[in-house]
């Protein structure tokens, strides 16, 4: 694990000096998100962290990119190491060590305010993503941390709220995405707030040691999430590594201009800072809900050298904390005055690839022939938002473009033919939980509904007037999602359900594109004659709209996430989410997003890997290669270039009779491009994992016989059977 250099600092570092390597301190430039600072007599550099999953958020804008599940949406792998690249790249060029990202944690219920920031309900789709992402970033010499280590699936009491799971579950659905990200070469994995059966995630040595470190040769740093450390003692024997950000919330604050010490007077910039910022007091917050105790920051720095020198922690613990921690250095050149300084920020490239992974995490759900439209359209753009960007949802994701488009944007400047705008309803506010520290207290981000201060008067008239006279009528639909707090309903916030029934009933070519941070409900689907789900898409917002309501692009993307009524989500007991008396209960067990559907008589409104195309595809011809590979001829059939997405889903043999298995899982996917007329061999390399199921006694085990392999569109639009035997 480690070189001649890091054992040499190591015999050189006093017992003083490895505690300063497990804990983070004030950023001395107030540019970071999290600091461990230089030990000068050793050459050991100070080093920094930031938030990234979307961008690099620093105190300077950076690219800003659309949400990860609008990536996950792309199925595409390569497209996600191209942006990890991007992100290293722009977090060398803004000085930063360390990238907090990407989020790992499944889609276990729709509700949960941070699914935006993560990939799918799937596992194979997270691992997929995880490990291209991580691979990307770490290539620019950028430190990656998947996060948050594990089973942090809601908002609600996140800090403290226990996840009662069983190990085959845990094994099967949620600890995969981390183990393909530490294989894909993670130099760090973030523990997160919640309690794992009955123990804090960050204390969890059967986790953190037993599983991640000894068992999947994890040699780098498992770190803290921001204050979420309870313990000295527990959490140091239970494998963290570095407790982050080190210091208290007001610490925190102050290094970045963001408590009671800004001068007054100092001007506020965009990103918060300044006189605006002052009214952040981290001790006016309710913590105990969706927020940390940041009280809670510095205890590595004032009690673990008492613990090392009672021998409540052992010598050798703090040992391994700094060797891994310098190994991470060393391995990432950090040690030899080797930072990469060749990085970019704000390129064309960059923007460019922040539309193009806009563009092919597009799904389009319904179509009855309005989409693409003709460039001499009339339009009528209707939306509480359309002149707004959505860049992300709120929290440590938040990053801060350059640049942007807006709807309004976008589609004036494609169209030919004449474009009017209504809004309908007042505008839809964004949330954070920044806003948390703002005069209303933690109750601030349980908003997401419209406010009326300095918003011009709206009615759902004037939207349904603009209709009318349109061709087409486009309407654009949002909701608000942030870190630490849950959405209270998938339903569309506001008026906007209302809206788009009343602007249907006006234009039968109604198109709906929703911006969402995941499933949402639609009542309306059957009166418009299209609806296309574009996530959180950046700041390219407006351009990639354009791109696929016009057709310059087929919308590439298929969901990665089940579209369904509310109430037929399998966490749909109070036990199972939001949880009893401290503790959500995992009862579904396998029966997550899709599986649950397959298994049982719910209807989903679209499944898993659902998507249209503006051409069509035909299977063909599908073979079994050999036990873990299949191949198939896939053809566009129609007049226009295509994207298609070629799903293969895993269909076991019987297996005991007391497994509650899902019919089948996803087991592979390939993305593909095809000119009309064009018809490619595609081979499917199905995941190991797919063939198998944990058992506590005996650990991964394959029910052998013949597997099903189904190849197909989505979970329900399966076209082709393959048998494959094991």
């Amino acid at each position: 694990m480690s070189s001649d250099t890091v054992e040499r600092l190591l015999a050189d570092l006093t017992r003083a000096e490895k505690v300063q390597l497990t804990h983070g301190a004030a950023d001395t430039d107030g540019t970071a998100t999290g600091f461990v600072p230089a030990i000068e007599r050793l050459d050991i550099p100070g080093v920094r962290f930031t938030d990234g999953p979307l961008g690099v958020r620093t105190d300077e804008p950076a690219t800003a990119f659309p949400a990860s599940m609008a990536l996950a949406a792309s199925f595409d792998p390569g497209l996600a190491r191209e942006l990890g690249q991007t992100l290293g790249r722009e977090a060398n060029a803004r000085n930063q060590d360390v990238l907090l990202g990407p989020g790992l944690n499944l889609v276990r219920v729709p509700h949960c305010g941070r699914n935006f920031e993560y990939y799918s309900e799937d596992p194979v789709v997270t691992g997929r993503f995880a490990a291209s992402v991580v691979d990307g970033i770490e290539s620019e010499g950028v430190v990656a941390t998947p996060k948050h280590f594990v089973a942090n699936n809601q908002e609600t009491a996140r800090a403290s709220v226990s996840a009662e799971v069983d190990e085959r579950v845990l094994r099967e659905l949620y600890l995969p995405g981390f183990r393909d990200a530490v294989d894909a070469g993670a130099g760090a994995v973030m523990s997160s707030y919640n309690r794992v059966n009955g123990t804090f995630a960050s204390e969890h040595r059967h986790l953190l040691t037993e599983v991640l470190k000894d068992e999947w040769g994890f040699e780098g740093v498992v770190m803290s999430d921001w204050f979420g450390t309870e313990s000295v003692v527990g959490t140091a024997n239970g494998g963290l590594d570095l407790q982050m950000p080190g210091i208290s919330g007001k610490e925190l604050f102050e290094s970045m201009s963001m408590g009671d010490d800004v001068p007054d007077g100092e001007e506020t910039d965009e990103e918060g800072t300044g006189d605006e910022a002052m009214e952040m007091d981290p001790d006016a917050v309710d913590y105990a809900d969706g927020m940390p105790d940041p009280t809670t920051g510095g205890l590595y720095r004032e009690e673990l050298a008492d613990a090392v020198e009672s021998g409540e922690v052992p010598e050798s613990r703090l040992d391994d904390m700094a060797r891994r921690y310098l190994s991470v250095l060393d391995e990432h050149g950090l040690l030899d005055g080797g930072r990469n300084d060749e990085g970019a920020i704000d390129t064309p490239e960059h923007r460019e690839l922040a539309e193009r992974v806009a563009v092919r995490g597009t799904a389009l759900l319904e179509n009855d022939g309005v989409l693409p439209l003709a460039d001499d359209a009339d339009v009528a753009l209707v939306g509480p938002n359309v002149d707004q960007a959505i860049t992300g949802g709120g929290g440590s994701s938040e990053t801060t473009p350059f640049t942007q488009t807006t709807p309004i944007e976008g589609i004036t400047d494609r169209a030919d033919g004449a474009v009017s705008v209504a809004h309908g309803v007042p505008r839809i506010e964004d949330v954070s939980l920044f806003d948390a520290f703002e005069d209303d207290g933690a109750e601030a981000v349980d908003g997401g509904d419209q406010s009326a201060d300095d918003e011009p008067e709206v009615s759902i008239d004037e939207a349904v007037a603009a209709a009318e006279d349109a061709d087409v009528a486009v309407v654009f639909v949002r909701d608000a999602a942030t870190e630490a707090a849950d959405r209270e309903s998938i339903a569309l916030p506001g008026e906007q359900d209302e809206l788009v029934e009343a602007v249907a009933a006006a234009n039968d070519r109604t198109v709906v594109v929703a911006n969402t941070s995941g499933p949402v409900e639609t009542p309306w689907r059957d009166d418009v004659a299209a609806l296309l789900s574009c996530w959180y898409p950046g700041q390219a917002h407006g351009d990639a709209a354009g791109a696929v309501l016009y057709g310059d692009s087929d919308p590439g993307g298929r969901l990665p996430v089940t579209f369904a009524p509310e109430g037929e989500y399998p966490a749909n007991t109070e036990r199972r989410f939001p949880g009893v008396d401290g503790e959500v209960h995992y009862e579904e067990g396998l029966l997550v997003g899709y599986r649950h559907f397959d298994a049982t008589d719910a209807e989903p409104t679209y499944p898993f890997g659902h998507g249209h195309s503006y051409t069509t595809f035909e299977y063909s011809d599908a073979e079994a290669i050999d036990d873990a590979t299949v191949e198939l001829t896939v053809e566009n059939t129609g007049d226009r270039p295509g994207r298609e997405v070629v799903q293969a889903y895993v269909d076991s043999p019987a297996a005991p009779d007391d497994l509650d298995r899902p019919p089948r899982e996803l087991g592979g996917f390939v993305a593909l491009s095809l000119d009309p007329g064009e018809s490619r061999r595609v081979a499917v390399a199905l995941d190991e994992r797919a063939f198998g199921r944990y058992d506590e006694s005996g650990g991964w085990t394959v029910d052998a016989g013949e597997h099903v392999v189904s190849l197909g569109r989505s979970s329900r639009d399966r076209r082709l059977d393959v048998a494959v035997d094991r």
